[in-house]
């Protein structure tokens, strides 16, 4: 695959989002817990927010919400689902952000997948839903920022994957045409089709295969699949 520039995803590409998301979970419960009793235990709470944060993530994935819609949204559902007091969402968002920002468990071989292309001669940017400066911090706290040339965050940017205008002003920041970037990610959607899209090449990262998305949500044939990070090395 010829190509100059790789634009990789952040969670669960280089970054391993259900533990990330736990630690800053836990961390946030701490904040709140003596607002309010609950019979629940640790894990049971977390299925919960987990489940809301996951769903209002998949509707933001088809349009139905952006990704700052769900960032307030989330915090909201699970409070109210949980039965504490609406006093409870903004100390719950905000410790829950605060620590996010130095969640920073990594998928195998990310920060190696980083160096080799690095050495290989490849440009390299970050390119994730969120907020910016909370991502950078997690790329700065695992030690991969600095392979990173820039960092494309759909807060910043404006637009979130998969609109087309996040990856034509991803390509017009780094000066870049679409057929020398290669877009590798976890999100079928966001990642993968949203860069075709746009022009781009794109490898999807199949992390969990029994998750593979239906035919619905992949009608391309368009991109390559790897299962593991150092496989990516090989390809590019």
């Amino acid at each position: 695959m010829l190509c100059k520039a790789v634009f990789i995803d952040i969670d669960d590409t280089l970054l391993d989002y259900i533990p990330c998301c736990r630690e800053a979970f836990d961390a946030a419960m701490q904040e709140i817990r003596a607002m309010h009793h609950t019979d629940l235990t640790e894990d049971e709470l977390f299925a919960i927010f987990f489940s809301i944060s996951g769903r209002l993530f998949s509707e933001a994935k088809h349009g139905l919400h952006t990704v700052a819609e769900v960032m307030e949204l989330y915090p909201q559902e699970f409070v109210d689902t949980i039965g504490y007091p609406d006093t409870s969402v903004e100390p719950f968002k905000q410790a829950f952000r605060a620590n996010w920002g130095k969640t920073h468990t990594l998928v195998p071989g990310a920060k190696e997948t980083l160096q080799a292309l690095k050495q290989k001669g490849y440009r390299l940017f970050a390119a994730s839903n969120s907020f910016g400066h909370l991502q950078r911090s997690r790329l700065q706290y695992a030690g991969l920022l600095p392979y990173f040339e820039d960092t494309y965050i759909s807060m910043d940017i404006g637009y979130d994957k998969p609109d087309i205008r996040f990856y034509q002003e991803a390509l017009r920041r780094c000066q870049l045409s679409p057929d020398e970037v290669v877009m590798v990610g976890d999100s079928m959607t966001t990642d993968i089709l949203g860069a075709i899209n746009a022009g781009l090449k794109a490898i999807y990262f199949n992390r969990r295969p029994q998750d593979t998305p239906s035919t619905a949500d992949s009608n391309t044939t368009e991109y390559q699949e790897i299962q593991s990070l150092d496989l990516l090395v090989k390809i590019l």
